[in-house]
């Protein structure tokens, strides 16, 4: 059974790595699928393509730049002959050489996805691994680990992301929705965003207005973006705050 977007693998995937151990999000900072082991030092990441090709591989490679830990995860299909489906051990010795795991995805009609593991980044590296960016890492893990839940789905594209910023802004609206014209010091209470002040002046996706000095209401595209991701809002445990921003919150009333 073949799938009809890439986005049919992180399913399986997440499924597969959580059973492991794993916290998975998705699309952060780029990349696929993420995640973080209690064990690990290094982010799991997963980049997903329907075949295995050039732009997957140079993918995985650019992530090598962000974790040790990067894998390649490509549909295998049984269905279908020919040359590709045949070089497994081919693509399996590039991966190895190059530092890179490769997992292949068999989904069939009547049963789970099969997720197999052809080889893993640590799996006889000829060449020197590549280094790690730490500064492009540290952010990888800051926008994790600020996101409070996995909103988005791996693969996707053209699409809005739910980020640790747009989480925070619409904790802003949504204490706006619920409080009508408020000071920036009664949103960041309400809300438990501590850089809400920052966000209502920058006003970035356009969703707050400055109706008078120091005092904010909600525009009619906050009102709208607050029905958009009424999903996300409503998934949001009680009176939970994200760690940076409660550490902001303290520093401001410091």
């Amino acid at each position: 059974m073949a799938v009809q977007h890439e986005t049919e693998l992180y399913a399986p995937l997440k499924t597969f790595f959580e059973a492991r151990g794993y916290v998975i999000r998705s699309e952060v900072r780029h990349c696929d699928l993420v995640g973080i082991h209690p064990d690990q030092e290094d982010p799991l990441i997963v980049e997903m393509k329907k075949t295995f090709n050039l732009s997957l591989l140079l993918q995985g490679l650019e992530r090598q730049k962000l974790s040790s830990e990067v894998y390649l995860a490509v549909e295998r299909n049984r269905a279908k002959k020919g040359a590709h489906n045949q070089r497994w051990s081919e693509l399996s010795l590039l991966c190895r050489k190059l530092g890179l795991g490769l997992i292949t995805v068999t989904h069939y009609k009547t049963k789970s996805p099969f997720v197999e593991v052809l080889c893993s980044p640590g799996d006889k590296i000829l060449p020197p691994a590549p280094k790690v960016v730490k500064t492009r890492a540290a952010r990888l893990l800051h926008e994790f680990h600020e996101r409070s839940g996995d909103y988005n789905v791996g693969g996707s594209h053209g699409k809005k992301l739910v980020t640790a910023y747009r989480e925070r802004a619409l904790r802003v609206a949504n204490a706006l929705r619920a409080g009508g014209i408020m000071a920036p010091r009664e949103v960041r209470d309400s809300s438990g965003v501590g850089t809400a002040a920052d966000i209502l002046q920058r006003n970035y996706y356009g969703w707050f207005d400055r109706v008078a000095r120091g005092r904010y209401a909600l525009t009619p595209a906050g009102v709208k973006a607050l029905q958009e991701y009424a999903a996300v809002i409503e998934s949001w445990p009680v009176a939970v705050a994200p760690a940076a921003d409660r550490a902001a919150q303290q520093t401001a009333n410091d």
